[in-house]
């Protein structure tokens, strides 16, 4: 389960948006990279991490994530604090990196479509609902299947893999 306040974005917020080129550059550091996160979406350049909490939770309109294809965007939106990225859609490039790297993020466009910045939310990964305190209200969306849950719960495609080769190497044994 994971709880925390909204935080609101329209549509077709790009990786250039979510992490500037200019910061790219300097460091892969997550937490680094979580510091000037969202500085590219207008209004949000005085450093919009600073106001997260740990465990927030973004809210975006359609085609969230579009644009190149930098991995470190997902990275960088965790880095601030957020727990999770709720979207009417994905771009499919952010969509698949997110799950490679264990971000999880869930498509809803009712969701998106009606919580508003600040709605405390709790979002059960495993059964595909968001609940919306503040307007008492829960939304449903498909949740992942049990796999891609799982590079999820490992932090992402690497661990996944480690497991799996560590596993097989041990029943050889």
């Amino acid at each position: 389960m994971i709880r925390g306040r909204a935080w609101t974005f329209g549509n077709n917020v790009d990786t250039d948006q979510i992490i500037p080129a200019k910061y790219a550059i300097y460091s892969l550091d997550e937490k680094k990279l979580g510091e000037h996160a969202m500085e590219g979406v207008p209004g949000n350049e005085d450093g919009w991490s600073k106001k997260i909490s740990a465990g927030d939770i973004l809210v975006a309109g359609s085609n969230f994530g579009c644009g190149s294809s930098r991995e470190i965007a997902p990275v960088a939106i965790r880095g601030a604090g957020v727990s999770v990225v709720v979207a009417d859609s994905f771009a499919r490039i952010f969509f698949r990196n997110s799950i490679n790297l264990g971000f999880p993020i869930l498509q809803s466009p009712q969701a998106a479509e009606a919580i508003k910045e600040g709605d405390e939310l709790e979002i059960d990964l495993d059964e595909g609902v968001i609940r919306n305190f503040t307007q008492g209200d829960e939304y449903r969306c498909d949740a992942f299947p049990p796999f891609m849950n799982e590079l999820i719960k490992m932090g992402g495609l690497v661990p996944w893999v480690r497991e799996r080769l560590k596993e097989r190497a041990q029943a050889s044994a």
